[in-house]
């Protein structure tokens, strides 16, 4: 199958399933309660266009020490067109592709409590870096030059392997996501301090939004008020 079809089918399918209205999840959260190949929720980016610059924030809770994908954004041609991966003892993973991958140590995340993660990337420079709980990371170079472009495939609970699916159990995420945000920009540092410092933007994510998602959770996810569980 052409990756022009590939791309047509899936926007086909998901444009099927996904819910007709954008939802506002401030004070909620996606559950995933269980280790499986199965469980994920599909994104519906607010835009798809290339991408010379991201910001990804959110924050998770889990108690797994495994490792465990934090969220997987595809196209047609890259499965790993941009991959938040944490290993085993915090070490955190970022992937643009097979070839093109940067890892950052000593950003020490709290098993059982609620971890804020932000990850930045600029084309223009390939400077990529990471905040975990408000400590910055070293500043790594990963694909100057590149871009991110074809239709995405956005995915919460699973690594995608193939665009839109082969997930692997021992990859999946268990625990829970909440207040995600993504942005076609590197943000300034006094934003993502106050992402950090759970103090509200100035501007949501005009990629992805928290307060504006349109969403298809698959299999065994659920859409929990916060404030009722924890």
């Amino acid at each position: 199958m052409s990756g022009i079809m590939r791309a047509f089918t899936f926007l086909l399918v998901h444009s099927m399933s996904t819910l007709a209205d954008k939802q506002d999840l401030s004070g909620k959260m996606f559950t995933f309660p269980v280790q499986t190949d199965k469980a994920h929720v599909i994104l519906v980016p607010n835009q798809s266009k290339t991408l010379t610059a991201v910001t990804v924030c959110l924050r998770f809770f889990s108690d797994q020490s495994r490792a465990q994908s934090l969220f997987s954004f595809a196209t047609p041609t890259n499965p790993n067109a941009l991959l938040l991966f944490k290993r085993e003892n915090s070490v955190y993973e970022v992937d643009q592709g097979n070839q093109d991958t940067v890892l950052f140590w000593g950003l020490e995340d709290k098993r059982n409590e609620w971890n804020s993660l932000c990850a930045t990337w600029n084309s223009a420079t390939g400077i990529t870096q990471l905040w975990v709980n408000g400590k910055s990371s070293v500043r790594k170079g990963l694909r100057r030059g590149g871009d991110i472009s074809g239709v995405p495939s956005v995915i919460l609970g699973q690594d995608q392997d193939t665009y839109g699916g082969k997930f692997d159990r021992g990859q999946s995420f268990t625990g829970m996501v909440t207040d995600l945000h993504m942005w076609d920009s590197v943000l300034p540092y006094p934003e993502i301090a106050l992402y950090m410092n759970h103090i509200p933007l100035k501007n949501d994510g005009n990629v992805i939004s928290w307060k504006s998602l349109e969403y298809t959770a698959k299999d065994y996810v659920l859409v929990e008020d916060m404030e009722s569980y924890l």
